[in-house]
Order: structure tokens, then sequence, then C-alpha cells
């Protein structure tokens, strides 16, 4: 009996027929075996081929083990609740999957952000971009980006922490997502949501103002070449960058800055679906499916084996 237990419970899509739930259960399963080998795939390929150790695929590998480890955060426990039709989450270990999950997507957020100025600078900036984009610049950007992550969600979930849930402990969600937790709470969750707004307004808008500044100049900088072949050449080289910014800031903004209502509960899921499981899914293909690099460095690995 779940009730009997401490902790919450997770609903999942609790509302689906049961032939539904193995639909729902088995594409979500097909989708993080999807994720899990493309992701570490890229991983592999970048760290073992001495030719893709460049900034680009440096930022690269990290947003592969971002994926990851975000999409992994969740999915275990969400693919036992379709499978079940309803889990048990202990209260540890929803606060240390909403920790997880939050600080790595602020991770993301920036993490793309600062792409985005890599490719400012390889367009904007060539003779200068291995001044520009050192060694020691790069891991310095990255160490700035985990601390923002995950100091940002520690502050959350120990806010969140103060909070008390009495009764209500039925989650109508697939895991611990914080707009979810602030609405079950039966204490004064004003000052966390005030917070949250706020948050949300720097993690999401500032990276995101770093790349319409960054492409503005690229655009700008593109738009000075005189051969249109030369043009599409220099633009395709942040197209892929380009699309991942679109489906992970889409749902991401969907999720946190629109108000949760009870009326659009299954439709905040099925946004947290996009950000959870196909942007981590996808983000391998589209890095992969355009870049000669990656499928050249894809066939000396197999060459190699």
């Amino acid at each position: 009996n779940l009730t009997a237990l401490p902790g919450f419970i997770l609903l999942g899509f609790s509302d689906g027929a049961p032939e539904l739930q193995t639909i729902i259960f088995t594409t979500f399963l097909s989708l993080y075996i999807l994720m899990v080998l493309g992701n570490l795939t890229m991983i592999l390929l970048i760290t073992t081929d001495p030719r893709l150790h460049t900034p680009m695929y440096f930022f690269l590998t990290h947003l592969s083990a971002i994926d990851f480890c975000l999409s992994t955060a969740v999915m275990p426990k969400t693919l036992e609740t379709f499978w079940m039709g309803t889990s048990h989450i202990s209260f540890l270990g929803c606060f240390v999957q909403l920790y997880l999950f939050f600080a790595l997507a602020v991770c993301e957020c920036f993490l793309l952000g600062v792409m985005a100025y890599d490719r400012y600078a390889a367009v904007c900036k060539p003779l200068l971009y291995a001044t520009i984009m050192s060694k020691e610049r790069c891991y310095c950007m990255m160490m700035l980006v985990y601390a923002v992550g995950f100091l940002t969600s520690l502050l959350h979930t120990i806010l969140l922490g103060r909070l008390s849930f009495c009764q209500a402990r039925n989650i109508n969600h697939f895991f611990c997502e914080l707009p979810t937790l602030l609405q079950l709470s039966c204490s004064d969750s004003h000052a966390n949501e005030i917070f949250l707004a706020a948050d949300a307004g720097f993690n999401i808008i500032s990276p995101l103002l770093m790349i319409l500044l960054s492409y503005t100049y690229i655009l700008y900088t593109i738009l000075q070449i005189p051969l249109a072949r030369e043009r599409l050449k220099a633009f395709s080289t942040c197209t892929s960058h380009l699309v991942a910014i679109s489906i992970f800031y889409g749902p991401g903004l969907l999720a946190y800055v629109q108000l949760h209502e009870e009326s659009s509960e299954d439709q905040a899921k099925l946004v947290s679906v996009c950000y959870t499981i196909l942007t981590p899914t996808l983000n391998p293909l589209i890095y992969s499916l355009r870049n000669k690099e990656v499928k050249a460095a894809m066939r000396r690995l197999w060459v190699r084996k």
C-alpha cells in the first residue's frame, strides 16, 4: 500500500488505460536507450579523437554529459511510474531528484549561451579565436556554468525543504518538478514562487540575451561575406546549435514562465517530456547528422575497432 509509506506518490499519466500505459512505457524506454547510446557515443568520439579536441567539441562533450545526467536523474523512476501506473518516492529521493534535475537544467541553459559565444568567436573573430577560447578560459567558463547551476538549485532545494506538505502527497506528475511541489505544499510558498520567477528570469533570459547578441553579430558578419557559398558555409556551422537552442528553450520557457493551473497539468507534463527525454535524445542526432567531422571521427573509431 503506497499510502502507508512516507514520501510522495508519483501519479504519472494515471488517467490512461493500461494499454496506453504500456505504450507510454515502451516509448519512454526506447527514447531513454537512444539517449544513453547517443550521448555516450558523442562523449566517446570526442574524447578519443584528437582532431575533435577543440573548444566547440569540448563544450559539446559537456552538453552530452549534462543531457545524459539530466535524463538519468529522472527517467529510471519515471519508467517505474509508467510501468506500475503509480510509484512511491521517498522525501529524500524526491529532493535529490529535484536538486539534480534543476541544477543540470540551469547548467544547460548557460552552456547553450557559452556555446553561442564560441560560435561568435569562431565566425566574427577567427584570427583571435585561439586566444579568446583558450583552454584555460574554456575550463573557467564551464566551472562558472556548473557553479551557477548547482548553487541555484541548492537554494531552491533548501527553500523547498522549509515547507510542509501535510497529507497532500500525490504528485500529479511523472517526476518531482519544483512548480508541482510548490502547488502541493500546505505552507505559504509565496516566497518560493517569487524566487522561482526571479530565478527563471535570470537563468533563462540571461543566456537567451547572450545567444541573441552573439547571433546578431554572427548574422551581421555573415552578410558581409561577398560569396553566397562562403556565407552558407559560415552559417552552416551554427545551424545545429540554433536547432538545439529551439528545442530546449521552447519547452523550458513554457514550463517555468507560464502559471501552472490545474486545468493545464496534462499540458505541463507533455512540456516536461520535451526537456527530460526528447531534447537529450535529439541533441546527439542534431550535432552528428549534419557534422562531417563527427561522422569522420565515427568512421575512424570504427576502423580502429
